[in-house]
């Protein structure tokens, strides 16, 4: 790379004419001199420490050179060229001057499109890109059997069209092309997400369906159990290694039935197909895992409690709990059968399909169970609270705790079904904060809370906490 910038660096003959003219009048002088003093008493001493005194200064000319043969041009020579040189040496440096003043507000956008595999097709789009005024910050390509998947994160300025930047990518050669905004958190680049990804599915088994969707974007995803909860077989089943079909993949879930993630209209690639694949292979291999943190509340009549992550090995507490629960109440959370109650828990109770959060007292008894449950798209909150410890702030404290997982799982809103007369949870709904809309049908009443990060933010029972 240096012998190649040193032939392109311009030959400057006018300083070589000006050396050059310089060593003959340092000859001529020389010559004077010597023809002066040569014939005095010391001449000899004399003409021996002119000698020495040049080769010094020759031997300091030349290192001289040396130090400052590759100084970047001066301001007279090449001002210019070194003022571009460095701002395109720093991507995120400080606007300068006319730079600053012209200066526009961009937006991202994460783009797809497919281009035949042939030498100067990813060429062509980056002009096209190019042309636009359009940076790539980042670019993956997915190879297919006939053609390849480039996926990019883009820069563009606002004033720039999704439509017209589409238009002009189909001109470039680019086909089933799919753009939609993206943020902030879309800069980490893929394995540092895929790593990031793998760590929380690795500390928690509910994050699976979770990690499916941040790693595949915009989707769909249910859990299909082998066994319904009545104890009958479902049929639903896939094999080892999972089956890929344009937009809908089919993995067998770990814990029984099969994982569906479906885009509505993007296809999956080979590449996203194997990532998908290696997440529920790692959840397989850990087993199942529930993050054991608890949190130590103080009710305001004296009494501690203690909340914490429920799963499968909690079943024979639940079902504890349940028997000592009224009819009434049993009814109010489960809508149907309160024979059927117990059938619930072991569905409820799998971290696959949400999270739960048990409340239990000093001696250990389960008294409130909490869920947080993935609904393909929607997210379902849903509570029961023993009649003996109702009206006490519990429910308000685990509705306002799974509201703040939602938050975290990225969630847009959570939901609670229950009947129109359960003024309880309609109460603790409220007492969120959060924007609701609500449906109501035949007594059954939906309740919808679109999430915000400052609702989420806000303490939601008067229980005083102390962590442990």
């Amino acid at each position: 790379m240096t012998s190649a910038k040193s032939a392109r660096r311009p030959h400057h003959w006018r300083r070589d004419l000006i050396e050059l003219a310089a060593l003959f009048t340092a000859v001529a002088v020389a010559d004077a001199i010597a023809n002066l003093i040569g014939h005095q008493p010391d001449g000899p001493y004399l003409l021996m420490a002119s000698a020495v005194a040049l080769v010094a200064t020759a031997a300091f000319h030349t290192w001289w050179a040396r130090r400052h043969s590759h100084a970047p041009p001066s301001d007279e020579e090449g001002g210019a060229v070194g003022a571009a040189g460095e701002a395109g040496s720093s991507g995120t440096g400080e606007l300068t001057g006319a730079e600053e003043a012209g200066a526009e507000e961009t937006v991202l956008w994460r783009m797809r499109t497919t281009v035949r595999d042939a030498p100067g097709s990813l060429a062509a789009l980056c002009v096209a890109l190019s042309g636009l005024r359009v940076d790539i910050l980042t670019l993956q390509t997915h190879p297919l059997a006939q053609g390849t998947v480039d996926e990019f994160l883009l820069r563009a300025p606002v004033s720039l069209p999704a439509q017209e930047l589409s238009r002009e990518i189909a001109a470039a050669g680019g086909a089933s092309t799919w753009i939609e905004r993206a943020d902030a958190h879309d800069l980490v680049d893929t394995p540092t997400r895929v790593l990031s990804l793998a760590t929380r599915t690795a500390l928690d088994a509910a994050e699976l369906p979770l990690a499916l969707r941040q790693l595949l974007g915009r989707c769909t995803i249910h859990s299909l159990p082998a066994v319904s909860v009545t104890g009958r077989a479902t049929g639903q089943s896939a094999p080892v290694e999972g089956v890929l079909e344009e937009t809908v993949m089919r993995l067998r879930d770990p814990s029984g039935g099969v994982i569906v993630v479906e885009r509505p209209y993007l296809p999956f690639t080979p590449t996203e197909f194997a990532r998908a694949r290696a997440l529920v292979e790692l959840d397989a291999r850990l087993g199942p895992r529930v993050p054991r943190s608890e949190d130590v509340l103080t009710l305001p009549e004296g009494n501690e409690i203690t909340v914490r992550r429920a799963d499968r090995g909690d079943l024979a507490a639940a079902r504890a709990m349940h028997n000592r629960c009224s009819q009434r109440t049993l009814g109010l959370r489960y809508h149907g059968p309160v024979k059927d109650a117990d059938r619930y828990l072991d569905h409820l109770l799998s971290p696959r399909f949400g999270r739960t959060l048990a409340v239990q007292t000093a001696s250990g008894k389960l008294v409130a169970l909490g869920h947080l449950l993935w609904d393909g798209d929607e997210t379902e909150v849903a509570l029961l609270v023993e009649d003996d410890w109702q009206r006490r702030g519990i429910g308000s404290e685990l509705l306002g705790r799974l509201v703040a997982l939602a938050v975290e799982a990225g969630c847009d809103s959570v939901y609670a079904v229950t009947q129109s007369h359960n003024t309880g949870m309609v109460a603790a709904m409220r007492a969120l904060e959060l924007p609701l809309d609500y449906q109501i049908e035949e007594g059954t009443l939906v309740i919808t809370a679109r999430l915000t990060t400052e609702g989420a933010a806000r303490p939601s029972a008067p229980a005083e906490q102390a962590r442990r």
